[in-house]
């Protein structure tokens, strides 16, 4: 039987890659504050920041809730495949997508300041989550 059924527990080897692929997503976008990588059931893995974060295990719950809530919504209207979820607010921008690795499903929390640069914010999430998917353990 494969590995991969027997044990939803993502590897070490792919968080550490998730780790350094957020760590350097965090470098190269001007304007974001931190980024983080959960399990698809809300539990953190990695987190790359630049400012002190108090409740980074409710991020990650809440994300993953946020996630599944939008996409149950989105099959209720008959849209297929919901990925990413952008949210504004006065003191910032949040950036949620989800990582379809074939086994370890995962999620990318990007939270930035209010003048960050969207498009370039969502290229460089879209681009990591890719990334990750593709990632072979």
């Amino acid at each position: 039987m494969n590995t991969y059924t027997l044990s939803r527990q993502i590897p070490q080897a792919l968080i550490e890659t998730g780790r350094m692929q957020i760590q350097e997503f965090l470098n190269n976008v001007s304007g974001l504050e931190f980024v983080m990588l959960c399990s698809s059931d809300g539990f953190e893995l990695a987190l790359a920041s630049k400012k002190k974060l108090e409740n980074s295990g409710k991020i990650a719950a809440v994300s993953s809730s946020i996630l599944a809530m939008v996409s149950a919504f989105i099959s209720e209207i008959n849209l297929v495949g919901c990925k990413t979820i952008s949210l504004n607010a006065e003191n910032g921008h949040v950036v949620l997508t989800g990582v379809e690795h074939a086994h370890y499903p995962m999620l990318i929390i990007a939270v930035g300041s209010p003048d960050i640069l969207m498009g370039q914010m969502l290229y460089a999430i879209k681009k990591t989550s890719a990334s990750l998917a593709q990632t072979q353990i």
